[in-house]
């Protein structure tokens, strides 16, 4: 086990001796239906040596395709390029001397799946199964992954691979007046600077750096529904040691007894223990711990993700070292509660810190097509996908308050994520893969999870090839009809599956307030969970409406101008939350919020009379005294569609 690690360490080029932290997947209980046979707790196979990666000492000119990023997304995206025939640079920075990114350096080892609804199978498949039959299962020792991705690349002959680049910027041609991206310039460690040009550039960064840096849009967190202070919690992951198969099969004794919290475990995962969601933090402003998800390891540990750290600024690193010292400090503290409530854990100890940071959002593309909620509550189908999306829409805590433990918006069944949400708007010569494509922040929450991004690598790298075989731009390539068809059969041809059955629609999308429920869920003010019950017919109550309407006027502030006017509704209710929601009273705490001021008797005529409720919505209203969450969400939708001039930009 040592000389492992001494390898790994080597390999990673990262000091990691008596460093602690800790990293977080998401809020799912895992489904181990897709795990790999085998007997629980049996002995491990014999800890894998990480393997080299082979590296171009001297890289050409121009290439056919330069890939930027060694995230998974960039490694498929760059077999994809290869196997098509073009001659790849797979090129990245940040001291990296391993593949794999987020899932070896991150230490993100749990994978998010997106399952088909009979959770029996999931989407895509290609490249990404290729390299998923290869690793332990839903949960995959590190090095096994990092050495599939190696020998995945590595047998390519089309691939150079150089990493530790210390800066990597994009060649941009103005000629013409359109913009291009036309190569990269790199920067060694040494300083010295070559420029590689390229027919084309994908960007599979994990914040999307090239194609800011060549100029394009993005919104940044959730500035798209009004939230422009916060991003999710970011984590680092941890190790503990000790997890022998003695340990492992008591852990899944445990977990899977009736004495546990709502959890469970198989041979390679373990979640749950929603117990740690109390943990006493001793810096809760800055660090808390949620349930823990476990995924173990070949070598007797096991990596935990758990801690949530808050206002990390992504893009500064002397605000990621103090996150790095906040759970360095933490861990022991942290550890010491795990063994007190979970007596199970007391023979592990700690071991080390992830080399990165598990950051789950900075900046989302503004593409030619930005992936919308109505797109996941619609189970939506382009006549351009390229990959079927499924996971959860999770929104990780964005806040430390106690009440804040994140959401999960819905699970969608199946949509179809679209290639122009690959396609920088004003930009040639450039698609973004991964968690930064264009999807608006709500919908990332599902569509950023690694094996569809690996399924958008494996559509870009083959995209490239069809463009220069056709001899046209990218941008020309997304808009047609003809070549889009040609992709798709090509990735089908390459083992891909883009034609996953057709769904019924949800329920909720035939009731008669369905309109209302569309905006009220793109601006993240209902939620379905995982039944994708949003309770429509349920009652409303004043202060859920209130609630609601300050949510929505964070993502329109003209809606609400006068929001902290609204209170004046509730003046004098004991328990506003469990009174009716009148017509009346709704109509008053609209009137407040829109002027400041109102009269609760002459309320309705006035919003009637303004266009700012509708007869139309007023007739779907089967109870005055006794407003439904569909009837609330209705108002919500009129008072938008009269005051704001697009509620759904």
């Amino acid at each position: 086990m040592k000389d492992r690690k001494l390898t790994i360490f080597i390999a990673f080029g990262i000091l990691l001796i008596g460093m602690v932290g800790l990293y977080y997947v998401g809020d799912m209980n895992k489904d181990d239906s897709l795990a790999p046979a085998g007997k629980p707790g049996e002995t491990l196979p014999p800890a894998a040596v990480l393997e080299e990666v082979p590296q171009a000492e001297i890289l050409e000119e121009s290439y056919d395709l330069v890939v930027v990023g060694t995230d998974p997304e960039g490694i498929m995206a760059a077999i994809s390029g290869a196997r098509n025939g073009l001659k790849t640079l797979l090129v990245d920075g940040k001291n990296r001397e391993v593949l794999g990114g987020l899932f070896t350096l991150g230490w993100l080892n749990s994978l998010d799946m997106n399952r088909t609804p009979d959770g029996n199978d999931y989407y895509n498949k290609g490249l990404f199964k290729e390299w998923f039959d290869r690793i332990e299962g839903d949960s995959f020792d590190i090095v096994t992954a990092a050495n599939a991705f190696n020998t995945m690349a590595s047998v390519e002959p089309n691939i150079d691979v150089r990493l530790g680049m210390a800066a990597i910027q994009p060649i941009v041609d103005e000629t013409g007046g359109s913009k291009r991206v036309a190569g990269v310039t790199l920067t060694t460690a040494e300083g010295a600077k070559s420029a590689v040009h390229a027919q084309a550039v994908i960007d599979a960064t994990q914040d999307g750096d090239i194609a800011a840096a060549a100029g394009a849009d993005f919104t940044y967190g959730r500035e798209d529904i009004g939230d422009t202070d916060r991003l999710m919690a970011v984590t680092p992951v941890f190790t503990l040691t000790n997890v022998t198969p003695e340990v492992w099969q008591a852990i899944m004794s445990f977990l899977n007894s009736d004495d546990s919290d709502g959890t469970g475990a198989n041979s390679e995962s373990a979640w749950g223990f929603a117990k740690m969601w109390d943990y006493p933090s001793s810096n809760p402003e800055r660090i808390r711990s949620r349930g823990l998800n476990l995924g173990r390891q070949n070598d007797e540990t096991m990596l935990v993700n758990s801690i949530q750290i808050f206002g990390v600024d992504p893009f500064n690193s002397e605000s990621i070292a103090e996150a790095y010292d906040i759970a360095r400090k933490e861990l022991p503290l942290m550890l010491d509660y795990m063994k007190q409530i979970y007596p199970v854990l007391e023979p592990v100890e700690l071991g080390e810190l992830a080399p990165e940071l598990y950051i789950r959002e900075t900046r989302h593309l503004q593409g030619e097509y930005r992936l919308s909620t109505q797109d996941l509550l619609e189970q939506g189908r382009h006549w351009d996908d390229i990959a079927f999306g499924s996971y959860p829409v999770d929104i990780q805590s964005t806040s430390a308050a106690k009440t804040d433990r994140g959401t999960v918006l819905m699970a969608p069944k199946q949509y179809g994520v679209p290639f122009r949400c690959l396609i920088p708007q004003g930009l040639d010569g450039l698609l973004v893969v991964g968690r930064s494509a264009s999807f608006d922040s709500l919908a990332a929450g599902s569509a950023r999870v690694v094996p569809l991004g690996m399924a958008t690598g494996q559509a870009a790298g083959a995209a490239v090839k069809i463009a220069i075989e056709e001899g046209v731009s990218l941008h020309e390539l997304s808009s047609s009809e003809a070549y889009i068809r040609l992709l798709q059969a090509r990735l089908t041809e390459q083992g891909m599956d883009l034609n996953p059955a057709y769904l019924e629609p949800y329920d909720f999308i035939t009731h008669g307030e369905y309109e209302g429920l569309k905006l009220a869920v793109s601006m993240g003010i209902a939620q379905g969970a995982y039944s994708n019950d949003f309770h429509l017919d349920d009652a409303a109550n004043p202060k859920s409406f209130i609630q609601s309407l300050k949510g929505a006027g964070r993502v329109h502030p003209s809606l609400v101008p006068f929001a902290e006017a609204m209170d004046k509704a509730i003046a004098g209710m004991n328990a506003p939350e469990k009174e009716a929601l009148t017509l009346e009273s709704a109509a008053y705490t609209l009137e407040l919020g829109l002027y400041g001021e109102g009269n609760r008797d002459a309320a309705l005529d006035k919003l009637l009379e303004q266009g700012v409720v509708t007869e139309e919505t007023l007739a779907l209203i089967s109870d005055p005294a006794n407003l439904t969450k569909g009837d609330m969400y209705m108002l919500i939708k009129d008072a938008a569609d009269a005051v704001v001039a697009s509620p759904n930009e």
